[in-house]
């Protein structure tokens, strides 16, 4: 599919496939080259036979080569065509070498080549990685929209001149007719022969031309090697070479170097930490020992509510420190990637990847913050044709495509000035607004020049933006219209065809110096009333299948439509660990560290998470891996089909690769696990794909044991669905796209693909994928995935990969943290629950409970907020929740405090975290407890044992009009400041009830008041951030917080004059005794 080629809207069940094209799209342009064809090894051209006709050298895949490099690969090469791998047969003259005499008739080749149109025409015609072919110059396949017309039906075979290639195979015009594949056919399985050079077969992922000269590189190296220490009686002047290779030797030994390493943390810092975290845990047992031997018989309730809450809080301290145990860091060389895979002057071996943005509603993320992203995206430092950007408009909104389309043009000229200049970050919006001195580190003189130009240039940009926003506030009556005339198809967004536009490509797209842009597409799903759509994971599913359709690129990386690249060699940073012999094939994902741009100084809610993720995710990385928390995630294309990691040579059977494929799935009464003798895969450390299934037809004699082992077609459609080209795609363990499959064919395949009703009898959602069941899928869908037995990596960067926004204002902030705490309860109730899935002894124990501390961390706001309320409750009623205590038992109390704060501490400094930041996350810990935490466990339990769902809510991300930090002060009333509110009020009128009693009752109840007092007002320092929150800024305070505050004013003012704790009882006995109204 090329870029601007129009919007495709179709539905798969309707039979209906749609072609749009704006106004603005040209005639047709020719195609570079179409005269004769290049020789994709020397350069030259390939030249004719005998007859007249152009060479073909191979008869499979009419890969272009020239006789001379023909003659030669059959001679001292391998004898197999670059692109297929299929053994070159000897055409008429060539001379014999091994091998020939295993044909039959080789001198009969009159019918080999016999082509219904002729060789000339039938033979493709590559162009290689920088073809620059217009979308307008092939036979257009699909029917145009100019006037509103929908055309339906099947689409006809028809002719094409375009060959749709992956990220890392070619692409070229071809005059021959190509069939029209139905992807309702069994898809055809050609059996590979292992003792064949198999690393790309039939992908063309591996450079022809690169292969040669390197092999030449290292036979003249042999000879070097040979002739200086081979022979007798060296002469100077070939001492003195010996060294004159000592750099290239060199650069031969860094390619090999793994491409990253552990950095353990100090064992000075790690060894205090763990006796300390021993210590405590002895400590904590006396503690609740002596806690449930004293019961307070005065007060045995509050007695009884204080230990069941201290018993949960020791567990839970349990399951959230010991992951922690084994923390690490770790650092890449992207110089060793580079000698690896991405010499410079040689064509890039990076593996393609497919970068996912996803957005929803255009008026709760502002397409501006969209289009940075994208544009970073874009802009990233990564070889442009192996990377492919696609957005997700889960809204359908024609906002979203508009800015889209605006974006790609801008993308023109703002990606070449950020590869010229080297600038960081490469979202304008936040490269603009940097207060540093951008001059620092630049020596062209036309840089400040092009700056302000450029700055020009992204200022209109924002005004077109703007224009579109304004106009989209309100829908008119007969619904959006596109620039043609065409009605926007998805006026609907609950009832709306499945939409996809490249809006720059391979093909197509370039920038303002005529360099490539990467392939940039508009995604919107089908959506029909009556199908579960499953909102942000079913997206993200349906992006998986559009991207295997069209690139299919080896990893995937996603992030939310406000989380924008701020380093540009992040994709290279996942490579370091993705493509590292020791780690890529068992590495499910890469986790980067979220960070924000836009919190305040004090980051009053603790919105950057600093502790969770420089902490919690540490320690896991020492374990099994971090969890997976949504966005900033590169992974493995292979762990989200379900399958298993790599094992080692020594646990693998003969023929296991095949047998692994074919083993049926074993269903039991309660579960639907994939055992070890399934399609969930223990492959070869070799980089080959398994099998090409677009040749499973044609067979190779010999195999016939292989090939009864194969999974039926049927079996396949029942676990990745009904496409023949997505299931082909599957079995492409480096990515890309059979280089035969017709353009006409991907479209309609991605339109298939995204149809509300393919997931329908399949294990999309279930063992493939994003994983449905809860609205934290993010969780779900990397605990599949360690319990399969993979490893996850955090890295962390010098310069962080990723900034987002965040919510910063109270009521937002609550909502964010409340859906967060509801995926976890559903979690929790699910079939999916770490405590009892997933025993197959792949998953470590330390990784389980740290996946069991993430989904019950919600429950522990029921005892915080009886533990909070407590204080007030003992300072009322004058009883404590502890007796007189000796000084033995007083020893445990204060050894526990020290305990605790010495944990802290030396958790803050291995981790580099600061002392304010940790007490950031303790206040909220508190304050997100005892109000969204809470209503999270009563509407899970609603959701799931009653069937009440609960809506999911975008988070806003609102721009800061007032000044810095305005949305700090917003004042959103909510339910859910209702508990918090109640706690601090509580407690305030307990302190001032406590004082009071005290004076009232002499010196001696002092001593007892202290205990109350210390932990009333240790729960009101904790709120103090809400406590702030509800006040808003300064001569500002919200009206209905001042009337509430009345309200409770009057209401305590009046049971005070009712109690009158400073009446003593001798004046109260007094005062009854005299006469009033009535005496």
């Amino acid at each position: 599919m090329q870029a601007n080629g129009g919007l495709v809207a179709g539905s798969h069940k309707r039979n209906e496939l749609v072609r749009i094209r704006h106004d603005s799209d040209g005639g047709p342009k020719p195609l570079k080259d179409l005269n004769g064809q290049t020789c994709q090894i020397c350069g030259d051209t390939v030249g004719l036979t005998e007859t007249g006709d152009i060479f073909v050298a191979c008869n499979e895949c009419a890969f272009p080569v020239c006789r001379p490099c023909y003659e030669y690969e059959r001679r001292d090469g391998n004898q197999a065509c670059p692109q297929c791998k299929t053994r070159y047969r000897r055409h008429k003259g060539s001379p014999r070498v091994d091998g020939d005499e295993e044909e039959d008739d080789v001198d009969d080749l009159e019918n080999e080549f016999s082509y219904p149109q002729g060789n000339n025409k039938a033979a493709r015609q590559w162009q290689g990685d920088d073809a620059n072919l217009s979308s307008s110059a092939r036979h257009d396949p699909l029917p145009l929209l100019t006037n509103g017309q929908q055309v339906s039906g099947e689409i006809p075979s028809v002719r094409d001149n375009l060959s749709v290639r992956s990220t890392s195979g070619p692409l070229g015009p071809s005059d021959k007719q190509l069939p029209y594949i139905d992807p309702r056919q069994p898809v055809p399985v050609r059996i590979v022969d292992p003792t064949k050079d198999l690393n790309a077969y039939g992908l063309g992922n591996v450079d022809w031309k690169e292969r040669v000269e390197g092999w030449k590189l290292k036979q003249e190296k042999n000879m070097q090697m040979t002739n200086r220490y081979g022979g007798e009686g060296k002469g100077g002047d070939e001492i003195e070479r010996t060294g004159s290779n000592g750099e290239e030797l060199q650069m031969a030994d860094d390619a090999r170097q793994p491409m990253s390493r552990v950095v353990p943390i100090s064992s000075a810092h790690l060894t205090p930490y763990r006796i300390v975290i021993i210590l405590r845990l002895i400590i904590l047992g006396f503690f609740l020992q002596y806690r449930c031997s004293h019961p307070v018989n005065d007060a045995y309730p509050l007695w009884l509510v204080s230990v069941i809450c201290e018993v949960w809080f020791a567990l839970s301290w349990l399951l959230d420190q010991f992951p922690k145990w084994f923390p690490v860091e770790r650092e890449t060389y992207l110089d060793r990637l580079a000698l690896r895979y991405d010499r410079e002057g040689e064509p890039s071996q990076l593996a393609p990847i497919d970068v996912f943005v996803s957005t929803v509603d255009p008026l709760k993320e502002p397409p501006l913050i969209t289009a940075n992203t994208v544009l970073s995206i874009l802009a990233v430092d990564y070889p442009v044709d192996k990377v492919s950007c696609y957005v997700s408009d889960d809204g359908s909104a024609m906002l979203t495509f508009e800015s889209l389309s605006e974006t790609a043009e801008f993308a023109r000229k703002w990606v070449p000035f950020c590869k010229k200049h080297s600038i960081e970050p490469r979202a304008p919006e936040f490269y603009f607004a940097q207060k540093i001195d951008y001059l620092k580190d630049k020596i062209q003189p036309s840089f400040v020049k092009e700056r302000r130009a450029m700055k020009r240039e992204y200022e209109e940009f924002k005004v077109r933006i703007n224009a579109l926003v304004a106009k989209a506030q309100k829908m008119p009556e007969e619904g959006w219209t596109m620039q043609d005339g065409t009605p926007w198809p998805g006026n609907n967004p609950r009832d709306h065809p499945g939409m996809i536009q490249v809006f720059l490509g391979h093909s197509g797209g370039l920038d303002t110096d005529g360099n490539e842009l990467p392939r940039l597409v508009y995604v919107s799903r089908e959506k029909r009333p009556g199908f579960q759509h499953h909102k942000k994971a079913g997206a993200m599913n349906a992006l998986i299948r559009v991207s295997a359709v069209l690139t299919n690129g080896a990893y995937l990386l996603n992030v939310d439509c406000d989380h924008y690249f701020n380093n540009s060699k992040a994709l290279k940073e996942a490579m370091c660990f993705m493509m590292d012999p020791a780690y890529g094939k068992k590495t499910c994902y890469v986790q980067f560290p979220q960070r924000f741009d836009g919190i305040d100084l004090h980051d009053r809610y603790a919105n950057r998470n600093i502790v969770f993720f420089d902490i919690n995710l540490k320690g896991l990385d020492g374990i099994q891996g971090p969890v997976y928390v949504g966005t900033g995630c590169c992974f493995n294309r292979q762990a989200l089909y379900g399958y298993d990691p790599v094992l080692t040579e020594a646990d693998l059977e003969p023929n296991i690769i095949i047998k692994s494929c074919c083993g049926s799935r074993k269903k039991g009464k309660n579960s639907n696990k994939y055992t070890d003798k399934k399609r969930a895969v223990k492959r070869s450390e070799s980089n080959i794909p398994i099998f090409n299934t677009e040749d499973m037809d044609e067979g190779v004699e010999g195999y016939d044991e292989e090939k009864s082992l194969l999974m039926s077609q049927r079996s396949l459609e029942k676990r990745f669905g009904q496409s023949s080209v997505f299931i082909s795609a599957t079995f492409m363990e480096m990515g890309g796209i059979p280089p035969t499959t017709n353009s006409a064919t991907l479209l309609k395949e991605a339109i298939h693909v995204i149809s509300c009703g393919y997931e329908d009898k399949t294990e999309w959602g279930k063992e493939i994928g994003w994983i449905y069941g809860s609205v934290t899928e993010d969780i779900l869908t990397g605990f599949k995935m360690h319990a399969r037995g993979w490893i996850s990596i955090y890295c962390m960067p010098p310069r962080p990969a990723f900034k987002g926004s965040a919510p910063i204002n109270l009521s937002d902030r609550l909502n964010q943290v409340l859906r967060w705490a509801l995926g976890s309860i559903e979690i929790l109730l699910s079939r999916h629950c770490p405590i009892w899935y997933g025993y197959n002894g792949k998953l470590k124990l330390l990784e389980r409970l740290a996946y069991i501390n993430t989904i019950v961390y919600p429950l522990t706001s029921i005892p915080l907020l009886a533990y909070c309320v407590l204080p007030a409750v003992c300072l009322l009623t004058g009883k404590f929740i502890i007796p007189e205590i000796s000084n033995y038992a007083s020893m445990w109390f204060i050894l526990l405090f020290i305990s605790i704060a010495a944990t802290g501490i030396l958790e803050l400094r291995w981790s580099g975290v600061s002392i304010e930041d940790w007490w950031r996350n303790e206040q909220f810990w508190v304050i997100g407890g005892t109000s969204a935490h809470l209503f999270a466990v009563f509407q899970g339990l609603l959701k799931v044992l009653a069937g009440i769902d609960t809506n999911f809510t975008v988070t806003s991300k609102a721009s800061d009009e007032d000044g810095d930090f305005a949305e700090l002060y917003i004042f959103k009333w909510t339910a859910l400041l209702i508990p918090p509110t109640t706690v601090l009020i509580v407690n305030l009128v307990g302190i001032v009830s406590g004082v009071s009693t005290a004076i009232n009752s002499g010196y001696q109840s002092w001593g007892p008041l202290f205990g109350k007092l210390f932990f009333a007002i240790w729960v009101i320092v904790h709120l103090y951030p809400f406590l702030k929150g509800l006040l808003g800024r300064q001569n500002r305070t919200p009206t209905i917080v001042i009337v509430w505050s009345i309200l409770l004013a009057s209401i305590f003012s009046l049971l005070w004059v009712r109690i009158d704790p400073f009446t003593t009882d001798d004046k109260l006995d007094s005062i009854r005794g005299q006469c009033g109204i009535d005496c």
